[in-house]
């Protein structure tokens, strides 16, 4: 483990924990006493002889060691002072509950300083907070909570972590069956982030999984850690990132005063390090229960099996948007099934059995086991049962009793999925879990569930990625580079583009045309967005077109850029950058042309990248079937395209801490062996 890591796992696994204030103090120590924790507790308070039954100290001084943990739940300026004196006496980390810091800038403007101040007071003493409720660790019964939950003590289980203290404390109330041995809260980030925080709790063997619930990404250094750690563990890590609405991005910088980032960005960053994305809070928890019993997915096909047709149907419709397979049942399996399940029966996936087996866990078992055979990547039952306090179980158990035994013939990965949410009982859950069976709360959840977990099997298949390039930026004057000096700029790094010369007024263009040869294309210079002003001129045949249209420019450009006509193109990319906040200069390839506005079809790479991932890119824009040949058009050149991309990135990353825009559009894709050129480019840099 790192320095850091270690330092944090002395704070979450405690042999003591020391406690400041009044009512929160209280509640953490009684928190600690109904789990059962079996360490040291130090409570600490001007006034009072004792909490809960524990001595009461009155300083950090008069603590009979120094404290591995500690709850520091007083106001915002005793905050500091105290854990300066934890940091002197040689505890091994603290939570700072208390708020008014950096999240609260509006309101008390000396927010930040106090919380630099707090920082400085921590110094290699880890320190989670502030404005943060703390953690619990189930696994030892050590909480640092202030507040009531709803967890229980586990022997292994999955890590939580988010930012919410609110969010963890609704998360702990989760009745779905998931063992959550450490649920953690992170605050402002301000020394201690998700990352590093989670990196600490997946170093504990007990630990299976890990969630983020991430608003912000605290430091992109120890979030790829956590993901080269999680690989090598082969302990998988799923994220909730918000911030895909406008509201959302705006909510996270006025709830942690820090920056969401960009939606796409943070898709492809967490897809670069194999950490599967979700994008609700059912979803995660359903995915880190697939992961905690079966782990990530070695393939994504899916057999469905239920008693109902309506059943049947949701599932398959559930299915669509998704990366499931829902393969067909191997021809071996029919005959077994049509013995079993009688001749009324259709034999297909998803499979709806009807009722003739209900009831006979003979029959069911032998049913369920011919299907999960079939070696799909997850074999799903649909079963809700029935409401206890009014209903009788016992059939829906016996099919239970059944999915038990055919998975225990087959040792085959399998799920039970209620429809409803609520009609999976939280006992039934458990006894599912603790069979190796997964008990999905939800048909959407549970094929998303899959989606990711394979997902994340293919990412660990695929070479450990390069790491990020710094995100560091110059801070110097942003010029701009029009074509004429951006054109020959990219073109040193490879990118070819159409042959061309400036003229400086109407007349001079003329010379040049007749000097190129026709047809040539005719620009105006110095102007962003060309085309709206009536700034390019295409296909011009002769010498009075090309003085008519440079005179027309006139008013508006006082150079002009006149080129080579380039040929007919397959298809027409645009191929930028631009600097993220977050992750720094990343790369577009989408859709070009006058589809650029139209068409929502466009692809991040991060860099450093590699002409794989460029080709992979590409290859998922819709657009890109043009460039494969459209009904029966042309093939385009895409080596061509994708070492033009290549030549690109090449330009971003020498220059990534100074660029801030790169526009190719259109990128002209040339039909196969003819090559892909640039004939429009714009860059916006720090000089």
């Amino acid at each position: 483990m790192t320095t850091k890591a270690t330092a944090l796992a002395r704070l979450i696994r405690p042999q003591s924990i020391a406690v400041f204030g009044g009512k929160e103090a209280a509640r953490v120590v009684e928190q600690c006493g109904k789990a059962g924790y079996r360490g040291a507790i130090w409570p600490v308070h001007p006034t009072r002889e004792t909490v809960h039954g524990h001595r009461c100290y009155q300083s950090v001084a008069e603590l009979p060691g120094a404290p591995d943990a500690a709850f520091i739940g007083v106001n915002r300026n005793l905050t500091v002072e105290i854990l300066r004196e934890l940091k002197q006496r040689g505890a091994g980390g603290a939570i700072c509950y208390a708020s008014g810091f950096a999240e609260a800038v509006s309101e008390l403007p000396d927010g930040p300083a106090l919380q630099a101040e707090l920082v400085a007071a921590a110094g290699t003493m880890a320190m989670l907070g502030p404005n943060c409720y703390g953690f619990i660790n189930m696994l030892d019964d050590a909480l640092l909570w202030p507040d009531q939950h709803g967890m229980k003590h586990v022997d292994r289980g999955v890590a939580i972590l988010t930012q919410s203290s609110n969010i963890a404390l609704n998360i702990s109330m989760q009745t779905r069956g998931l063992p959550i041995a450490y649920l953690m809260t992170a605050g402002n980030q301000a020394q201690t982030g998700l990352s590093a925080l989670a990196a600490a709790a997946i170093e504990d063997e007990r630990v299976t999984a890990v969630g983020l619930h991430i608003e912000s990404f605290d430091d992109l250094e120890a979030l790829q850690h956590l993901a080269s750690r999680a690989r090598a563990l082969r302990k998988p890590v799923v994220a909730l990132k918000v911030g895909r609405s406008v509201a959302a991005q705006r909510a996270a910088l006025s709830h942690t005063a820090s920056l969401a980032g960009n939606d796409r960005v943070s898709s492809a960053l967490l897809k670069r390090l194999g950490i599967g994305r979700v994008h609700s809070l059912p979803q995660m928890l359903e995915t880190l229960k697939l992961l905690h019993v079966c782990g990530p997915l070695p393939n994504n096909t899916v057999s469905a099996m239920s008693c109902s047709g309506g059943e049947a149907s949701l599932m398959a419709d559930a299915g669509v948007g998704k990366a499931v397979d829902f393969r067909d049942l191997r021809p071996e399996q029919l005959p077994t099934l049509r013995e079993t399940l009688g001749a009324m029966v259709t034999l297909s996936n998803p499979l709806d059995y009807h009722t003739f087996v209900w009831g006979n866990q003979t029959r069911q078992a032998q049913a369920f086991s011919t299907v999960m055979g079939g070696e799909y990547g997850m074999n799903l039952i649909v079963l809700d049962f029935p409401r206890a306090d009014r209903c009788d179980a016992t059939d829906w158990t016996t099919t239970v009793d059944a999915v038990i035994d055919a998975q225990r013939e087959t040792r085959a990965a399998v799920g039970v999925v209620s429809s409803l949410g609520e009609t999976m009982p939280e006992a039934v859950a458990s006894r599912l879990i603790a069979e190796g069976i997964v008990p999905f709360c939800g048909i959407d959840e549970a094929l998303g569930a899959i989606e990711v977990a394979h997902g994340i099997h293919a990412a660990w298949e695929r070479l450990v990625p390069a790491p990020l390039l710094s995100a560091q930026q110059v801070e110097t004057d942003i010029i701009s580079f029009y074509e004429e000096r951006a054109k020959p700029t990219l073109a040193a790094y490879g990118v070819k583009i159409p042959y061309g010369m400036v003229a400086d007024n109407p007349e001079k263009t003329v010379a040049i045309a007749e000097r190129l040869g026709y047809p040539v294309a005719l620009k105006g210079l110095g102007i962003a967005h060309k085309s709206d002003v009536g700034a390019v001129r295409l296909n011009i045949r002769s010498a009075a077109e090309v003085l008519a249209a440079a005179s027309a420019m006139a008013p508006v450009a006082s150079r002009f850029l006149v080129e080579v006509m380039a040929p007919k193109p397959v298809a027409e990319l645009i191929v930028g950058a631009f600097r993220d906040p977050i992750v720094g200069p990343v790369l577009t390839v989408g859709a070009g042309g006058v589809l650029v506005d139209l068409l929502d079809d466009s692809a991040i790479l991060l860099l450093p990248t590699n002409h794989q991932e460029i080709r992979d890119a590409i290859r998922g824009l819709r657009s890109s079937a043009l460039v494969a040949g459209y009904r029966g058009g042309p093939r385009g050149d895409m080596n061509a395209l994708v070492q033009l991309v290549a030549s690109v990135a090449e330009y971003v990353a020498d220059n990534a801490t100074r660029l801030e825009e790169l526009d190719l559009n259109p990128v002209l894709v040339l039909p196969e062996g003819e090559g892909a050129i640039a004939v429009d480019a714009f860059i916006r840099t720090r000089s």
